[in-house]
C-alpha cells in the first residue's frame, strides 16, 4: 500500500482553529497519521505552504452559469447538464472538494462524479426548491409567461406545492429522485417575479411537514429564508437559513438556541450588483430588491453565537471564484480562522459529513489543498491555490505551482 507524507507545510487545523507546521501522511485515500518527521514511500513538498482541508461550499447550483435569468431561459435544455460538468471542474480548481447543490444538479451528475466521469466536487444535492404557488419558485410571472431556471425532467421533480398533503408526496418524489437534502422557500426572493424576501411563504403545518418527511428519509431540511420566512423555518425544525436578511434578535436567538446554521451567501450580493453594474437587464422592481439585500443580518448573527457554515450561491458570483466568500465572512466579524472552520469543519457538520470531511484528522477522506504561503490569510486565497488532492488524488495542480 503506497503511503504519501505531506512534508514540512503549514497546516490548518480546523479542531483547534490554528495553524501550525506539521506532516500528512495519506495512504489509501485516507489520513493515517499527522504530525513531524513521518515516513512514507512518495513525498509533497510542502515548505512554505499551507495546507487546508478540502473546501466545502454548502450552496451552489452547478447546472447555472449566469447571473442573467433571461439569458438563461433562452439557452438548449441540455447545455445545462454539459455547463455544469465545467462548473464543476472550476469549483474543484477553486480548492472546494465537496458542495451542497441547492437546486439544479440531479442524480446524474453526482454520481458522475462518483464513478470518476466527471472531474469535480463531491456533491450533496436537493434537485429544486419547493415553493408554494406564487412563491420563490414559481416560474410564473404576470405577463402569464413561464421563465423556468430549473424546469422538471424526470431526474428533477416540479415543486410548486400547497397544502401539507401535497408537500408529503412531492418530498417522497424528490427522495426517490436521489434528493441528500430537501430545499425549501420559505419567504420570497431577489430575482424572482414575485413577492420580495421580507414576504412569508408556506405556513407552520405545512414547514413542520417538510421537517417530518424529511426526517422520516434520514434527510435535513435548508430553506431559503428571510424575515418572517426564516423564523417560521427555524420554528418548525430546519436545517439551515440559506441567504438569511431582515432576521430579529428572536430569530437570531431561536437559532443559537437550537443550533440552526446560517449559511450567508454574502457573495452573491456582490454578484448581482457586478451584474447590474454591468448592465444586465433585471426588471426595476428586481433590481429594487438587490439594492435592499445587505442589512447587517450575518454581523449580528456572528455576535449572537449562530453557528455559520459557507456558502455562495455560485453562479450569481461565478463559479471557481468561491472563496471571495471566505473574506466576507472576515469582513461581517469572524475571525480568519473562523472563516476557515466555516468552511472546513463546520460546514461537514452541517452536511452530516463530520466524520469522515472537514479536519486534517486521522480515519478522515484525505481531502487537501496546498495553498502559497500562510493559511490563515484568507485576502485573495483563491489565486494561491497551488494543487487540491480528493481521497489522496491530486485533482487539481495551477500553471504557476508546475
Amino acid at each position: 500500500m503506497n503511503r504519501i507524507v505531506f512534508r514540512g507545510g503549514t497546516l490548518f487545523d480546523a479542531v483547534s482553529r490554528c495553524a501550525d507546521s506539521a506532516d500528512v501522511a495519506v495512504e489509501d485515500g485516507r489520513i493515517v497519521e499527522v504530525g513531524t518527521g513521518l515516513q512514507g514511500d512518495e513525498e509533497v513538498d510542502c515548505t512554505g505552504r499551507g495546507v487546508l482541508p478540502g473546501l466545502i461550499d454548502c450552496h451552489v447550483h452547478l447546472t447555472m452559469t449566469s447571473p442573467d435569468l433571461f439569458e438563461s431561459v433562452q439557452e438548449p435544455f441540455s447545455l445545462q447538464f454539459y455547463e455544469g460538468a465545467r462548473n464543476m471542474a472550476r469549483t474543484l480548481a477553486a480548492g472546494v472538494t465537496t458542495v451542497r447543490d441547492a437546486a439544479g444538479a440531479d442524480l446524474g451528475m453526482r454520481v458522475a462524479q462518483e464513478r470518476g466521469l466527471i472531474a469535480g466536487p463531491r456533491m450533496r444535492i436537493s434537485l429544486n426548491m419547493l415553493s408554494q404557488t406564487g412563491g420563490h419558485g414559481d416560474p410564473w410571472w404576470p405577463s402569464t409567461c413561464v421563465v423556468d431556471l430549473l424546469p422538471p425532467h424526470p431526474g428533477r421533480p416540479p415543486v410548486v406545492v400547497d397544502g401539507p398533503e401535497e408537500i408529503r408526496r412531492k418530498i417522497r418524489e424528490l427522495v426517490r429522485a436521489g434528493a441528500d437534502v430537501i430545499k425549501v422557500a420559505t419567504s420570497g426572493g431577489v430575482v424572482s417575479g414575485g413577492a420580495g424576501p421580507r414576504i412569508p411563504h408556506f405556513r407552520d403545518d405545512e414547514i413542520a411537514m417538510m421537517v417530518t418527511e424529511a426526517s422520516a428519509a434520514g434527510l435535513h431540511v435548508m430553506a431559503h429564508a428571510h424575515g418572517e420566512g426564516a423564523k417560521a423555518a427555524v420554528r418548525n425544525g430546519v436545517r439551515s437559513i440559506e441567504h438569511g436578511h431582515f432576521l430579529d434578535d428572536e430569530t437570531l436567538e431561536m437559532m443559537a438556541a437550537r443550533g440552526t446554521w446560517l449559511v450567508p451567501t454574502l457573495s452573491a450580493g456582490v454578484g448581482l450588483r457586478h451584474a447590474i453594474e454591468a448592465g444586465t437587464g433585471y426588471p426595476d422592481h428586481v433590481v429594487e430588491k438587490i439594492k435592499q439585500r445587505t442589512d447587517g443580518s450575518v454581523r449580528r448573527a456572528v455576535e449572537a453565537g449562530v453557528p455559520i457554515a459557507m456558502g455562495t450561491d455560485a453562479p450569481l458570483y461565478p463559479h471557481g471564484e468561491n472563496l471571495l466568500e471566505l473574506e466576507l465572512l472576515v469582513d461581517q466579524g469572524l475571525s480568519p480562522a473562523d472563516a476557515l472552520h466555516a468552511a472546513t469543519l463546520s460546514a461537514a457538520n452541517l452536511m452530516g459529513l463530520g466524520d469522515t470531511l472537514g479536519s486534517l484528522t486521522p480515519g478522515k477522506r484525505a481531502d487537501l489543498v496546498l495553498v502559497e504561503g500562510d493559511p490563515l490569510d484568507v485576502a485573495g486565497l483563491g489565486k494561491r491555490i497551488l494543487a487540491v488532492y480528493q481521497d489522496g488524488r491530486r485533482v487539481h495542480e495551477a500553471d504557476h505551482a508546475r
